[in-house]
């Protein structure tokens, strides 16, 4: 054999140990990338479980499930009604307001407390609903607190004003925000979670002292709509902010010999303690002579009160499996001697829930 055929299968021999090595090198680099992001996983995974179990509960009173999934099927049912009557620069009016029900389904998926959900309105999709509504709502063991946005075209019923009788849809536009805040005292065994989200349970009865505050905001206004059909309806302009300070009372009533039932009840009244209300209208002959609007403001202290009420019902078949409905719902009373007002804001919901 040759020098130069020796040579070669050194030089072959060579590179295929170079690129083994190299071979070997990069699959240690893969593995320990795997491994890293494993690691990573296990470790956020770990901080979501130990932050899901962590409880300040008396677990006697309350616990958490051992399953850390929750899928909740969801059917809501959300409507708005407005209703005043009063004397304003010498003539009397009357409203009865209300809004379309707005009815969605949804699904909320939920692993250690994150959620995410989905809801579609069928109203919407077939083109029969067109306001917008936005709610959101946070129940901790301490602070719980509910968010409220509605712009609506919807608002109809029966008005009494001048020769106009009934209200159509397109006649008034509405955007209102509605925001409750609570403070729970007895927060190491009353739970709003077990009651409202059902990602606690409620093993005893219950109850608690809240405090808590109100705001409800916004405006309301005649469209050009109306005044098309109606060329002798008023131009109105009402709007309103409101902050109230309260507190009230919740329990829960754990009923069955394995804790199947939760019965939940709250109720929060709050006193306003600053408002910020105005009130423009002008006739039709005002707004055909191009007269300005004549304004009413309300501002001082009245007996003016904003209520928020809470109930719920919950069943569990098994430990993984339940069923219920929540009702929830915020009135406000406003009366300054000359005109008074009230709306009533009504959400409900229905629900299936699975633990894995």
């Amino acid at each position: 054999m040759s020098m130069r055929i020796i040579l070669s299968i050194i030089l072959l021999c060579a590179v295929a140990l170079e690129t083994d090595a190299q071979s070997v090198s990069n699959d240690s680099i893969k593995n320990d990338t795997v491994v890293r992001k494993e690691s990573l996983a296990k470790r956020l995974n770990k901080k979501l479980s130990n932050r899901y179990y962590k409880s300040k509960y008396d677990t006697n009173y309350v616990a958490r499930p051992k399953e850390k999934w929750l899928l909740r099927v969801m059917v809501d049912q959300t409507r708005n009604y407005i209703h005043a009557k009063g004397t304003v620069n010498d003539v009397w009016s009357k409203y009865d307001l209300h809004t379309k029900k707005n009815t969605t389904i949804g699904l909320e998926v939920n692993y250690c407390d994150i959620a995410v959900s989905l809801s579609l309105n069928p109203a919407k999709i077939r083109g029969d609903y067109d306001d917008y509504e936005f709610n959101f709502e946070y129940h901790g063991n301490r602070l719980s607190f509910d968010i409220n946005y509605q712009r609506a075209t919807s608002l109809a019923g029966d008005i009494h004003l001048g020769n106009i009788d009934h209200l159509d849809e397109e006649g008034l536009r509405m955007n209102v925000v509605n925001v409750a805040a609570y403070y729970t005292f007895n927060h190491r065994r009353f739970s709003f979670p077990a009651a409202l989200y059902q990602n606690y349970y409620q093993r005893r009865s219950a109850g608690s002292w809240l405090a808590g505050a109100s705001f409800q905001g916004g405006s309301i206004k005649t469209t050009a709509e109306l005044v098309e059909r109606s060329p002798q309806a008023p131009d109105v302009h009402l709007t309103f902010a409101n902050i109230a300070l309260g507190g009230g009372y919740g329990y829960n009533l754990v009923l069955g010999k394995h804790s199947q039932w939760l019965l939940h009840l709250s109720f929060m009244p709050s006193f306003v303690v600053y408002k910020h209300n105005k009130l423009e209208c002008r006739s039709a002959a005002d707004r055909m002579e191009g007269r300005d609007y004549l304004e009413k403001r309300d501002h001082g202290l009245c007996f003016n009160m904003i209520f928020n009420e809470r109930a719920s019902v919950v069943y569990h078949f098994t430990p993984r499996f339940n069923a219920g409905a929540t009702f929830m719902m915020s009135n406000s009373f406003f009366d300054n001697g000359n005109v008074s007002t009230r709306q009533d804001k009504l959400h409900a919901r229905a629900f299936v829930g699975l633990r894995l």
